[in-house]
């Protein structure tokens, strides 16, 4: 009874038409624990919100777990939160999975500053099966030849190649080795795998038909190659000025036209192929028929 006194006097100092406020409920109680946590952690108050924002339904232990692995990493609070914003499916992984998976990278050579910005630039690497990063580091080393610091500097300007499809890394390393002639050192240093191999085919073979590029004969060529760095790295409107002296209209016009080229050619290899299954079938029977 006396209770109910005074939250009658309560509601009379409130004035008529007001209530008493609400007492927190259970999901707000947990929302400020939450947020204490992050701040914690080393977040903002603003930070904190952002990142509470992200998966609402996942419970607050996942959250927080994901988040300190990252900083773990030696990223900064505003890094770590800037990558759960472009991938908030890392909020999903369990933390064994995501500490496992950093601990592989610093195996491969990824610790410290380059770690950091591979997963910053790349953070499909949390995601990826671990076979697929294991195939693609096995073809670096074994076919590629890379050396293991040439393998470290690659795998740091260009994390991407362990997503790859080990054939299509393999298919834009030779062509750069045998049909441009360039080393391992050049690939590297020039950051071969950060253009699309098709791209490249097109910049190459651009310059090689106006006579700007040589394949080298035993290290030798009639001509002087443009740097592979320079015809990876240009701007396309600077590669076409400064190295093919041509212009946009041109390289568009080429384009098209090797991208026929290459339709043709596929179109010739499925017939070669149709009539060299032909063949296989007429020399079956006939070796049936004379054994008949």
């Amino acid at each position: 009874m006396a209770w109910r006194l005074l939250l009658r006097g309560a509601g009379r100092a409130l004035g008529p038409g007001r209530a008493l406020p609400a007492a927190p409920g259970p999901g707000a109680r947990r929302g400020c624990g939450e947020l204490a946590a992050l701040r914690a952690s080393g977040f903002s108050q603003e930070q904190a919100r952002r990142l509470l924002a992200l998966q609402p339904r996942l419970g607050p232990e996942r959250r927080e777990a994901a988040a300190a692995q990252l900083l773990l990493l030696g990223l900064s609070a505003e890094a770590a939160l800037a990558l759960l914003e472009r991938s908030p499916a890392l909020l999903r992984l369990p933390t064994e999975r995501l500490r496992e998976r950093a601990e592989e990278l610093r195996r491969l050579g990824l610790d410290g500053g380059r770690l950091r910005r591979a997963v910053s630039r790349c953070p499909r690497l949390f995601q990826v099966p671990r076979r697929r990063l294991e195939a693609a580091v096995r073809l670096l080393r074994e076919r590629c030849l890379f050396t293991v610091e040439q393998l470290r500097e690659v795998l740091g300007t260009c994390p991407a190649v362990l997503l790859e499809e080990p054939r299509a890394l393999h298919q834009q390393f030779q062509y750069a080795y045998f049909r441009m002639g360039v080393r391992q050192k050049e690939m590297v240093k020039a950051r071969l795998f950060q253009m699309p191999f098709a791209e490249l085919r097109n910049r190459h073979i651009f310059l090689e038909r106006r006579g700007l590029y040589e394949t080298p004969h035993k290290g030798q060529t009639q001509t002087s190659n443009p740097k592979l760095k320079d015809i990876l790295q240009l701007p396309e409107k600077d590669f076409l000025a400064s190295l093919a002296c041509s212009t946009p209209e041109e390289f568009e016009v080429f384009k098209k036209l090797l991208a026929r080229e290459e339709e043709e050619k596929e179109e010739e290899e499925d017939v070669d192929a149709l009539y060299t299954e032909d063949d296989d079938d007429l020399d079956s029977d006939e070796s049936k028929t004379a054994r008949e």
